[in-house]
């Protein structure tokens, strides 16, 4: 990357105006060390380490996150195949690679919407760029923030891409993790799933150290400490409770590699046999 925060001065009108000189290469951040882990290109320094050091903890890191991906796509595909699902609404989407929301749905329906949401200006640069959908339907990226969940409700580029009035899927992908407890996580996803009608869909994936009992919390989530956003894995039943009030879709919340696992689809081994991340989906009664 050959972005730059020096001589930047948060007063200048460009500053507001150009999400690209907003980027600090000397603070890691979660959607640059996924992108990292993903084997991207669109990381600093920073994000490296913070990456090496978590595989270091945890040597199955980059094939759990690979796992990860892999579940959102086969989720989002039986959304738009099978539950006919035509809005989604995913928030903290990261930076573009292979295989985003938009493209697996609209390969199912092209008159698919998908309205994408990050407050990571890495993000905003390059999904602008890349995310342009089927002309048949419409997407849409927004810098906003998951902890302001109204403001993403209200944002004017959301209401016209999202019509909330017919079933939306809430993608919230590997973002949860790093609300902390005093942020009110399960408060924020509440008003989400208050937001949009009966037959409405939550998607949902989680870090957990549940299948690495002897790891240390505070090893694992130390990469992320001085990052833009720590890290806070969250046992089973501590994940299942964002779902509280919906009914989930079989086979319920389990590890990402479990959920509905496609028999075509390439099975990476996970060094120590394990994703280290839950996955589901349910549904608003």
């Amino acid at each position: 990357m050959t972005y730059s925060d020096s001589g930047t001065d948060p007063l200048d009108p460009a500053y507001a105006q150009d999400p690209a000189i907003k980027i600090n290469p000397h603070i890691p951040h979660p959607a640059r060390i996924y992108d990292y882990l993903l084997a991207g290109k669109d990381h600093f320094a920073s994000d490296r380490a913070a990456a090496e050091a978590l595989i270091e903890v945890s040597p199955g890191t980059r094939e759990g996150v690979r796992a990860h991906r892999a579940f959102l796509g086969r989720a989002v595909r039986y959304l738009a195949a099978e539950a006919g699902i035509t809005q989604f609404l995913d928030i903290g989407t990261g930076i573009p690679t292979q295989d985003n929301t938009h493209e697996i749905a609209q390969e199912v329906n092209p008159e698919v919407r998908v309205a994408y949401v990050d407050n990571d200006p890495i993000v905003l640069v390059h999904g602008r760029a890349l995310l342009a959908g089927d002309p048949a339907g419409m997407t849409a990226m927004v810098e906003a923030d998951l902890r302001q969940p109204e403001e993403i409700l209200s944002n004017p580029e959301i209401q016209h891409v999202m019509d909330f009035t017919r079933p939306v899927a809430v993608i919230l992908a590997g973002v949860l993790h790093f609300i902390t407890d005093e942020e009110d996580p399960y408060g924020l996803v509440d008003r989400l799933k208050a937001a949009v009608p009966s037959g409405s869909h939550l998607l949902l994936s989680h870090i957990t150290l549940d299948f690495a009992p002897k790891v240390r919390r505070e090893d694992f989530t130390k990469p992320y400490d001085n990052s833009t956003a720590p890290m806070v894995p969250r046992t089973h039943d501590e994940t299942l409770r964002f779902f509280e009030g919906w009914h989930l879709v079989e086979p319920g919340l389990v590890e990402v590699v479990e959920w509905r696992p496609d028999p075509t689809e390439y099975q990476e081994p996970i060094p120590g046999g394990h994703a280290w991340a839950y996955g589901g989906l349910a549904i608003k009664p």
